[in-house]
């Protein structure tokens, strides 16, 4: 799988000095750093959705999947990490049996992440748009029985495409599978926003009366969808590039980016948790009990 995850370690010497663009290395630790603090800031959104019953809604429910999605892309790398420095101690055997196994689950841990952010998202948009313009049928539509039923959904479709891409990563049409569910996605939450603008027109007097948090709810997701496509897009290219055209001079000047293209990544689950904060007063009202667990008490 290491021809999706990372196609630049593919490319040889003779087609790197086809192109003038020297490889992009980043120390580790800046990895690893910045891993530990996804996976924390992430648990922190799952612990306080959990401990808070105020917060136990559709909403927040799908903001978890949407943080597990986070919390998982950070531990993929923590794990790479973890199985790189094994292997340089002498503790595991280079191309062994243990390694290659312990790779595709890690790889499935990468794709499986990917696709839970992209569901997550676009769940997101669905109940947002649900919340805008059927905001008296919302609690009948969006029960927790069908929540439950859509996340149940969501990720057993997540977990059967990762092992499934993993072994089938050598083919071309799982590259295309894997990288056109990024642009499906964008077609989907824009088909979602065209739609709510000519309701918002045509209807402008009701929707002018809705809650606000209504529409800051939307425009929440509008900065989650920023970020994600700056921290992922890249990424999807590189992939693009590798499968296309990975002779090419300025393909390969592109891929020698990937590392930098990697931390982008690894970021988009360091912002996800600031922009939850900055947006939701409820959220930051539990972050603040988990943080001060001394001067708060939860509210049950």
């Amino acid at each position: 799988m290491k021809h999706i995850i990372n196609p630049y370690e593919n490319i040889n010497d003779s087609d790197r000095n086809t192109s003038d663009c020297p490889h992009v290395v980043l120390p580790e630790e800046i990895f690893f750093t910045i891993s530990i603090f996804g996976v924390l800031e992430n648990l922190i959104v799952l612990l306080a959705v959990i401990k808070n019953k105020n917060l136990q809604l559709p909403m927040y429910f799908f903001i978890c999947s949407l943080a597990i999605s986070d919390m998982m892309g950070s531990l993929y790398k923590i794990l790479e990490n973890i199985l790189i420095m094994l292997r340089n101690m002498g503790y595991l055997k280079p191309r062994g049996n243990f390694e290659t196994t312990a790779d595709d689950i890690i790889d499935s841990m990468f794709i499986v992440s990917l696709l839970g952010s992209i569901f997550s998202l676009s769940v997101i948009a669905a109940d947002r748009y649900i919340t805008i313009f059927h905001a008296l049928q919302y609690h009948s539509i969006m029960t927790m029985r069908r929540t439950a039923l859509i996340l149940a959904t969501i990720w057993t479709f997540c977990t059967g495409s990762g092992i499934t891409m993993v072994v089938f990563s050598h083919h071309i049409p799982t590259v295309l599978t894997f990288t056109s569910l990024f642009p499906l996605m964008l077609l989907f939450i824009l088909g979602l926003y065209v739609h709510m603008f000519l309701l918002a027109r045509s209807h402008a007097r009701n929707i002018s009366v809705l809650p606000r948090a209504n529409m800051k709810g939307a425009f929440t997701l509008t900065i989650l969808l920023g970020v994600f496509i700056f921290c992922w897009a890249p990424f999807i290219l590189h992939v693009l590039l590798m499968t296309f055209c990975p002779n090419n001079p300025y393909c390969i000047c592109y891929m020698s980016l990937f590392q930098v293209n990697g931390m982008l990544i690894m970021c988009n689950a360091v912002i996800d948790p600031f922009i939850y904060a900055f947006r939701s007063p409820e959220l930051r009202d539990a972050f603040k009990k988990m943080i001060f667990c001394n001067r708060y008490q939860w509210n049950y």
